[in-house]
């Protein structure tokens, strides 16, 4: 189903030129000068040197001196509403973190996801990111349309967007962690999940929005929502996404319950392929690996997160040489309150560099296309997204690196990923600009700044009872 977008398709051709480019396509292609022509919602064309002087209808020219363009950067795994829940639990592992925030997420409702979710995207979209995954799976009774609430937030910013459609129906009854109204029966979570994707999914080249299932993780769902999610989600021919090995935590608590590990638990329950991809994946064995790799089951890689909550350290170089998708993802801003894409550049070489590989664990460039066209494999997207290519969509930044902080760096991409965060010119979605001299174009900064003020401190309020 195609839906219309909020903002209409551009017209006519923008020119960015006299940048480096780093076009991450197969071959990893760079120019050390070069253009890329946009033509509606298009790349039209890349190449050495400046644009040909003689194009008719041209709307705009961009001089990108003292830039690199790359592709927009694409964010695999996120939870918006934890925008208002940051910098609390500083202290915490994952199980006492998640112990500790429960009591306040319970509370969320409508007007509190939609504020949440516009601070999640302005902070992304600002450093860059072009598409994003929200990983919503906390519905507590009454607190309104949240799905919906999140969707209009995307669509009002500009970015690209996947909602994945979590779920929880495990309260603390059923040995769960959060509170039973805050979980939803097996069967209303079926029911709401399919409703979402009649309603939003658009399955378009071009798309959007696009709806994943996504039950939440193997210790907050019953063995028969991932099965029947699975299902669920093959029938509408959607993508699946859920946590996974992202604690040894996690790893015990399946092995007391289910008599196995993460990995083959999820694959009784038909959570592994092509179309499934799982977030964190940090305690992975050399069988994990090797079936990750043999059905083509993707990864979320959440370096700054794993390190806030001291979960460990992927073995990303493995995964790599084992061919498995990877991508990064921000998760949420409760255990990465930078909230970021742009920093896990370099938190991913950095933090894989402390691992056995050491420095050879990954290079800058590797970096570069695990933030772009590894996160555009990840959500199925890389025919369309991840690469500057002619045809696919013009999802392009334009990072300025002429500045104090990165003009002595001679390499434009290890000034990217090495150097501070580099303040984005120019950001394009579909062929509009969303970001332009670091600044928003789609929405008031401060105005969203003060609503996620507000809907905080309600939210705090509410959580202490008062």
């Amino acid at each position: 189903m195609t839906r219309a977008s909020a903002h209409p398709t551009p017209s006519g051709r923008v020119v960015v030129e006299n940048c480096a480019i780093a076009t991450v396509d197969a071959r990893d292609t760079e120019y050390a000068s070069g253009h890329v022509v946009v033509h509606g919602n298009t790349i039209e064309s890349v190449g050495p040197g400046p644009a040909p002087r003689d194009l008719q209808g041209v709307v705009r020219r961009v001089d990108g001196t003292g830039h690199l363009a790359t592709p927009g950067l694409v964010n695999t795994h996120h939870h918006f509403y934890q925008w208002l829940t940051r910098g609390l639990a500083t202290d915490h592992k994952l199980f006492d973190w998640l112990v500790a925030l429960y009591p306040a997420w319970a509370r969320i409702d409508e007007r509190m996801a939609h504020a949440a979710a516009r601070g999640s995207l302005a902070m992304m979209a600002r450093g860059g990111v072009t598409t994003a995954v929200d990983h919503h799976y906390v519905f507590p009774r009454g607190a309104g349309d949240l799905s919906g609430a999140v969707i209009r937030a995307a669509a009002e910013l500009g970015v690209r967007f996947t909602l994945a459609r979590g779920s929880m129906d495990r309260g603390e009854s059923d040995g769960g962690l959060p509170p039973d109204f805050a979980v939803e029966t097996l069967d209303e979570a079926l029911a709401a999940t399919e409703a979402t994707i009649d309603e939003h999914h658009d399955a378009s080249f071009a798309s959007m929005t696009r709806i994943a299932v996504a039950p939440c993780s193997p210790f907050s769902v019953s063995t028969e929502l991932l099965r029947q999610g699975a299902e669920l989600a093959r029938r509408k021919g959607v993508r699946l996404h859920t946590h996974g090995s992202e604690t040894v935590e996690e790893e015990r608590y399946c092995r007391e319950l289910f008599g196995m590990g993460p990995t083959d638990y999820l694959a009784s329950a038909g959570w592994l392929g092509e179309d499934v991809w799982m977030a964190h994946c940090v305690h992975m064995n050399d069988s994990d690996v090797e079936v990750f790799a043999r059905t083509g089951t993707g990864v979320a890689h959440c370096p700054s997160s794993n390190a806030r909550l001291g979960a460990g350290i992927a073995r990303v170089t493995d995964m790599l040489e084992a061919g498995i998708p990877v991508g990064l993802g921000v998760d949420g801003t409760a255990s990465n309150e930078a909230g970021e894409l742009h920093t896990e550049l370099r938190n991913a070489l950095l933090v894989s560099r402390l691992g056995p590989h050491r420095e050879t664990a990954l290079t800058t460039r590797q970096a570069l296309r695990l933030g772009t066209y590894g996160g555009a494999r990840v959500l199925g997207r890389h025919e369309s997204i991840g690469s500057l290519e002619p045809g696919k969509l013009a999802d392009l930044v334009l990072w300025k690196l002429d500045g104090l902080g990165h003009a002595s760096i001679a390499d434009p991409v290890a000034a990217l990923v090495l150097g501070p965060a580099a303040p984005v010119t120019l950001s394009l979605v579909n062929g509009r600009p969303v970001v332009e001299d670091g600044r928003l174009r789609t929405a008031d900064e401060d105005e969203i700044a003060r609503s996620t003020r507000d809907e905080a401190r309600r939210l705090a309020r509410l959580a202490r009872g008062d």
